[in-house]
């Protein structure tokens, strides 16, 4: 299959249209061409093709930065001699004299298809940025590994950050050309944007079913994002950076995995399978130690749960639902250990005064819910359902590829 990457390179046509303009890249470690060079070197070896400026989103263009709520700094590319912006350091929206540099941009960003992944946010605020601006968007697609189900609360009005950028599900489903599409019609935005579309993407079809595995190396969009397993789990487990129990970080397997020194992952996995083993399909699950080198509980060994959803272990990519599995695993904690100082209160995103954990699911429902000793999966699955039918109902217009 070809990415959008692919298809600008490739094509003439689309190449001209670039000619006579300044033009700007926003891209990050995964944006590579199909013989993993970076979409910034790439371009630049297109004649004729005039790259002014260069911006990089959270973690940075080339990947610098490890953990969360590190910033990036602007610095001059020292092999193309074009300034390199952050937007994710002193600003996270463009401003007017970042715009200034060019004429069209070109967003080339490997999504996760997860809703808190910030990339997303950004995306909405440079096309925000290009509507008061007159400046043209050119987004080069990629696959949504997540693929196509859609999965968790939507965000509430009111709880928009820059974890949570609309009023979709956690899970939503879309490629980032598509969400482009749906930001501009969401918004109301009068915005010169074009999708550079893929070829041959199969959402449907195993055993990628939406990354083309077997046809194109995984490069890691973010440092903690190094796997397929990773990103079929990160609807669910993203939820743990809101929590007090590590997400693996520090390990050879984060976000796969969740777990405390304080716990009992056996008693957890029991008491998951009494509340509801129809939210725990399609994957397996684990008991396991682990001991993270840094962030939470660093050098401590932890009793933990990984997720594992490979095709070895049996993965259903229709039945597996990651969000619903991670909030089960809070309830169970909860239920066993009702004292239990599950929510971490720290900043989070630039937001100092809301529990991350609200932010992260863009209300405080998912968490009241785990709090509330009368409240059953069953109250958390009808209201999930309702959103889950409206954004399936909502984005379907926007699809590019059926």
């Amino acid at each position: 299959m070809h990415f959008g990457l692919d298809t600008l390179l490739s094509s003439a046509d689309l190449q001209r249209q670039l000619f006579g303009r300044r033009v700007a890249l926003l891209a990050h470690p995964a944006s590579v061409s199909p013989d993993l060079t970076h979409s910034l070197d790439a371009l630049a070896a297109v004649p004729g093709l005039r790259l002014t400026a260069a911006f990089g989103p959270q973690h940075g263009l080339r990947g610098d930065k490890q953990d969360n709520m590190v910033e990036s700094a602007e610095f001059i590319d020292p092999v193309h001699g074009i300034p390199v912006f952050s937007l994710y350091g002193e600003v996270r929206r463009p401003t007017e004299a970042m715009m200034a540099t060019f004429d069209v941009l070109l967003v080339d960003l490997q999504d996760l298809g997860c809703r808190i992944y910030t990339f997303i946010t950004t995306l909405r605020y440079v096309l925000e940025a290009a509507a008061e601006h007159g400046k043209s968007v050119w987004v080069l697609d990629r696959p949504n590994p997540a693929g196509r189900p859609i999965e968790g609360l939507s965000l509430r009005p009111g709880w928009e950050s820059f974890v949570g950028a609309g009023a979709m599900p956690m899970r939503h489903g879309l490629t980032m050309g598509e969400l482009a599409r749906w930001f501009i019609a969401e918004l109301h935005l009068d915005v010169d944007c074009r999708v550079i579309g893929m070829s041959a993407w199969e959402p449907e079809t195993g055993p990628g079913y939406g990354w083309p595995e077997g046809q194109r190396s995984w490069i890691n969009p973010s440092p903690n994002a190094p796997n397929l397993s990773m990103a079929r789990c990160y609807a669910g487990t993203v939820m743990l950076e809101g929590s007090t129990l590590s997400e693996g970080r520090g390990t050879t397997r984060p976000l796969e995995l969740f777990g405390a020194p304080d716990i009992d992952a056996t008693a957890v996995l029991k008491r998951m399978q009494q509340l509801a083993p129809q939210w725990l399909q399609g994957c397996q699950l684990r008991a396991c130690w682990f001991e993270p080198t840094f962030h939470k509980h660093a050098g401590r060994l932890c009793s933990g749960v990984q997720i594992h959803v490979d095709t070895n272990a049996g993965y259903q990519h229709q039945a597996f639902r990651p969000w619903r599995l991670m909030a089960l695993a809070f309830k169970a904690i909860r239920q066993l250990h009702p004292d239990y100082p599950l929510w971490r209160d720290f900043p989070y995103e630039y937001e100092h005064e809301r529990l991350a954990i609200d932010l992260i699911n863009g209300s405080p429902l998912l968490r009241e819910w785990v709090d509330d000793t009368t409240t059953r999966p069953g109250d958390l699955e009808q209201c999930a359902g309702v959103d889950e039918q409206s954004w399936r109902v909502q984005s379907a217009p926007y699809f590019l590829y059926r």
